[in-house]
């Protein structure tokens, strides 16, 4: 009660965080987490084959992840602070507060990791020769910069889920290490790197040429890695899902299906894992006979890839509630352990910036606007 009240007619506040948040963790998991360490291998790998044509795919798969993340990325970034604290002012804040340390160093290696890809990507054409190994090692050091970014925010998105010994003994180091962080992140981390082979993918077949043996070897150089990463991404998957609460396991139908549609999870969870089947069958595809998968068959992992993603940032949200902070803080922005308190003497006794404290006859419309 202690900021007003924001509400977005027709889509809705938890839509309005939604398509911003899906953006962005597409563009951070792919683009910028997974795709560096592909992009930084194929480096490597025309510089040890002397392939010139690896290092050209390399460039150009970089160059559509620079424009995009620096663009697009950082815009919904920012997007997630300002949509959220407009949303649940409390949980932001709240977050800011027991985590300060973690968005310290974020924002350190977030800095450091966007010069790291302004000189990746600018000295790109001028580092060769002697000076290739050095420009490959700072591919290198770019990889892990954009890993950490993901190492320090799961942190705190597992502790929204499930804040552990936390609740009973506050503490950055507890609120750090939560059930939920490891889990998430070995589930996190190889889902990027599958994501970033099937963004690359796509993109071969317009770097390529068709007539050149090359494209049949991009092909299956990313299929190999996307099907590579997509079996450690299952074993993830699993950990992750086992690691759950209970009690969040009980709101799994209506997470996927919605009150409306809950009946349906069975058959949403049957497409998901028909949608994931099909991301790895065209990837052993593309492994296999790299040479007759065709252009338009490369959509189809991407669009699933968007899908999947979306769906499984939306699960992650609803399997909370009533709770934004699992066990600490409602939906509504109040804290659990101030319920008993606020039942007893109301909201309005306690609201920052209202002056009726008590509800009357005479001020009973002005209490409630």
């Amino acid at each position: 009660m202690d900021f007003p009240a924001f509400h977005l007619d027709l889509i809705g506040n938890r839509t309005l965080i939604a398509v911003i948040a899906i953006v962005h963790v597409t563009i951070s998991h792919a683009l910028a987490v997974g795709a560096m360490p592909l992009i930084t291998l194929m480096e490597w790998w025309g510089h040890r084959t002397g392939n010139a044509d690896w290092d050209r795919l390399a460039y150009r798969l970089l160059a559509v992840c620079f424009i995009i993340t620096t663009s697009l990325g950082a815009m919904t970034g920012v997007g997630i602070w300002f949509s959220t604290a407009l949303v649940s002012p409390m949980a932001i804040g709240s977050l800011i507060r027991i985590f300060f340390w973690a968005w310290f160093s974020e924002w350190i290696v977030f800095t450091l990791e966007v010069s790291l890809i302004l000189t990746f990507f600018l000295t790109w054409k001028h580092w060769r020769g002697p000076r290739k190994r050095r420009h490959i090692r700072l591919g290198m050091a770019l990889s892990v910069c954009s890993w950490l970014t993901m190492v320090i925010i799961t942190a705190i998105l597992g502790f929204m889920m499930d804040p552990g010994l936390w609740l009973n003994r506050p503490s950055f180091l507890h609120g750090t290490l939560n059930p939920i962080y490891l889990p998430q992140l070995l589930f996190r981390t190889p889902l990027a790197m599958t994501g970033a082979g099937i963004f690359s993918l796509l993109l071969v077949y317009f770097f390529t040429n068709r007539a050149s043996p090359f494209r049949s070897q991009a092909v299956r150089f990313v299929s190999l890695w996307t099907l590579a990463w997509a079996g450690l991404c299952l074993a993830g998957a699993w950990y992750y899902w086992v690691s759950i609460p209970e009690a969040m396991v009980g709101n799994l139908p209506v997470a996927l299906g919605t009150q409306a549609f809950e009946a349906w999870h069975r058959t949403v969870a049957w497409l998901i894992a028909a949608a994931t089947a099909t991301v790895l069958v065209i990837a052993t595809w593309g492994v296999l006979k790299p040479m007759w998968l065709p252009r338009a068959v490369s959509i189809v992992p991407m669009l699933l890839l968007l899908a999947l993603l979306g769906y499984f940032e939306r699960v992650r949200e609803f399997i909370r509630k009533p709770d934004v902070i699992a066990h600490y803080m409602y939906g509504n922005g109040l804290r659990r352990a101030d319920a008993p308190l606020l039942q007893v003497e109301g909201l309005l006794a306690h609201a920052a910036y209202t002056p009726t404290r008590t509800i009357t006859a005479e001020n009973r419309d002005q209490a409630g606007e």
